[in-house]
């Protein structure tokens, strides 16, 4: 049986727009007390998080809840719990779920923030096939700057097709998730396979 190559950090490096240099953090309860004469900045700050109680001190942590398949075509959505253990994880690599061949589909994460902002959240994809060497397909999304809460975020990617024919069907495939912010801190880093089918 044929497996596909691994995964490498090249493949996985996010794009650098030139020019771009991340700011200086500051924390929840710097920010907020910033510019405190001003009401429309403030209402924008508490629409970002920034006026809740956040744990003063403490590192700022994203915990990934979900990642999920949905589509018209699907009754309901195929939903992975990230919140399992790392062996958990490892398995979904070797028990592929399936996705059917031909129909539009989006992927969605689901994750909340907690004690400080995090900025610049980015989602990297690599679709590797089995017995492959070269890169079937690379997804780099940004998520976004989030502040401190308690109810999860839900950000849903822009909808793709997924191939058709009895080529793409003949094989099985691994993609390799990671979500990084602007300090290269790695939130998740996880490899999961799929197959497609003619029926989900």
């Amino acid at each position: 049986m044929s497996h596909p190559q691994e995964t490498t950090e090249d493949d996985l490096a996010p794009t650098q727009t030139e020019g771009y240099k991340v700011g200086q953090s500051k924390t929840v309860a710097e920010l907020a007390a910033l510019d405190q004469e001003d009401e429309s900045l403030q209402r924008w700050k508490q629409s970002l998080g920034l006026a809740t109680t956040a744990n003063s001190g403490a590192p700022k942590k994203v915990i990934l809840k979900t990642l999920f398949l949905s589509s018209d075509t699907l009754s309901k959505e195929i939903s992975i719990d990230l919140t399992q253990s790392p062996e958990a994880l490892a398995k979904l690599k070797k028990e592929p779920i399936t996705i059917k061949e031909g129909v539009e589909y989006s992927v969605g994460i689901t994750f909340v923030v907690e004690n400080e902002i995090v900025s610049g959240l980015k989602y990297l994809q690599v679709v590797k096939r089995s017995g492959m060497k070269d890169t079937v397909d690379k997804t780099e999304a940004m998520l976004g700057s989030y502040g401190p809460q308690e109810k999860p975020y839900t950000k849903i990617f822009a909808s793709e097709e997924s191939p058709s024919g009895m080529l793409a069907r003949s094989g099985s495939y691994v993609a390799r998730s990671r979500i990084i912010d602007d300090d290269q801190h790695i939130w998740l880093d996880f490899e999961w396979g799929f197959k497609l089918a003619k029926e989900w």
